[in-house]
């Protein structure tokens, strides 16, 4: 299966970034109600900007196979924090399991930080 490696790199980083542009963009359209939201759990909404950023750039950069590394280690640290500001509920289960797929998907980022973007990256074309 190892002559697949490359195509399922590609295929994961596809899948892994598709939430991240979404969530991205749709912040830039609803800012004032992400920014109250981030603000009613404690975390100040000046940040926001820098969480567009990471989450639509680090998407799309995952996606392209840009600074894919980075990009991952940018994404599985935004998911850790999301998961520990937003979803860290014991009582709740549902944020309970927002908490563990935030904390999973980190590790998927993590994956793709150690093995690289694969061979079908733009990054690769810049060399």
């Amino acid at each position: 299966m190892y002559f697949a490696g490359p195509y399922l790199i590609t295929l994961g980083r596809v899948l892994l970034s598709i939430m991240f542009i979404q969530s991205g963009i749709m912040k830039i359209f609803g800012y004032a109600g992400t920014q109250a939201m981030m603000e009613s759990h404690g975390v100040p909404g000046m940040l926001l900007p820098l969480v567009i950023l990471v989450e639509a750039g680090g998407g799309l950069g995952v996606l392209l196979g840009l600074f894919t590394r980075w990009a991952a280690i940018a994404l599985a640290g935004f998911c850790v924090l999301a998961a520990i500001f937003f979803h860290w509920q014991p009582g709740e289960i549902m944020q309970m399991i927002n908490f563990a797929k935030n904390i999973t998907i980190a590790g998927g980022f993590l994956v793709l930080a150690g093995a690289g973007p694969g061979a079908m990256a733009l990054e690769h074309r810049f060399r």
